[in-house]
């Protein structure tokens, strides 16, 4: 009988032990649990609210829009500004010179992070002038040469009204290869040791051992690259004398700055100017423009999401 009653208890108090078993039960636990679900909800809703509103005005009629009736649902729902948009050379061009701006600077700023970052992950053993180096690129985090300096460089090359002129000047994100380096300081020695004795070079270690190993690390300062080359607009400015070799984000805050002169300016003057005025506002035709420019970065993120926190935790910290 006593073997009876004691296991029973044993099981229950077993049961009461459990981890994380008291932290579920716990009526303080569960408030933080609905406060802070709450106040992230708020927090997402407030960081979306102004993409809908720029939607619902892109979908809006100009008069809706010109009397501030707009908020998060269209009135007046149309396609004009839309279509107006896709008859628009200008946008385009744009759009075109941005893609073929990210197509080239990514690759770069990814060869050249890894090419810079796993020599200077090596131990000072394996190389000694690793300090020197390391140094060097983290000097220009704190200081850099200036704008005039930049721009004197870049004229000076013959990059002005170039693609290499948007790509070059920052080849090399100092931060990104900081995180690749770290994340390659903390993996094991016996990888590379294991494949230089089945005679690998070092780069075929580099291509078939480290960089697979590195996937989400690299994904993350991917998009880095891709976020900065795509939302840049002040080198294009800068380094473009001509409109027509804006990339898209400069071509769009052109027409945030002048919105009347950018209306008339893509209208076709030999065609109804009237007839296009009458139809659109210069803000709903540029809310149409800014959502069109976002649309990459909201395709392209969810998918590097996953990758996204592993990268960054494991890249930022040395285990």
């Amino acid at each position: 009988m006593t073997n009876e009653n004691t296991e029973p208890r044993k099981k229950n108090a077993i049961q009461r032990k459990k981890p994380g078993s008291q932290i579920k039960d716990s009526v303080s636990r569960r408030i933080f649990l609905v406060c802070n679900t709450v106040f992230l909800l708020v927090v997402a809703l407030i960081c979306i609210a102004p993409f809908i509103n720029l939607l619902a005005v892109s979908f809006s009629n100009k008069i809706a829009v010109a009397g501030g009736d707009v908020t998060f649902w269209p009135i007046g729902f149309t396609l004009v500004s839309y279509n107006f948009i896709t008859n628009t050379s200008n946008f385009t061009r744009a759009l075109v010179i941005s893609i073929e701006r990210v197509a080239l600077g990514v690759p770069v700023n990814l060869l050249l992070i890894i090419l810079t970052a796993y020599p200077l992950s090596k131990s000072k053993e394996d190389f000694k002038a690793r300090g020197i180096f390391s140094w060097f690129f983290v000097v220009t985090i704190l200081f850099n040469a200036g704008l005039i300096p930049t721009y004197m460089v870049v004229k000076t090359t013959g990059l002005m009204d170039t693609l290499w002129a948007l790509v070059l000047p920052g080849a090399v994100p100092v931060f990104s290869m900081l995180v690749v380096m770290n994340y390659m300081r903390s993996l094991p020695k016996e990888l590379e040791e294991a494949a230089f004795i089945d005679g690998a070079t070092h780069w075929q270690t580099l291509l078939r051992v480290i960089i697979p190993v590195c996937a989400p690390t690299i994904a993350t300062v991917a998009l880095f690259s891709f976020v900065a080359h795509w939302n840049s607009w002040f080198d294009g400015m800068l380094y473009m004398n001509m409109n027509t070799h804006y990339p898209l984000q400069t071509y769009l805050q052109t027409c945030v700055v002048n919105p009347e002169e950018f209306l008339k300016s893509n209208t076709d003057m030999s065609g109804n100017l009237a007839k296009f005025l009458a139809l659109v506002s210069a803000r709903t035709t540029i809310a149409a423009q800014m959502f069109l420019a976002m649309v990459p970065i909201l395709c392209i993120y969810p998918w590097l999401q996953k990758y996204f926190t592993t990268g960054l935790v494991m890249g930022s910290v040395k285990g």
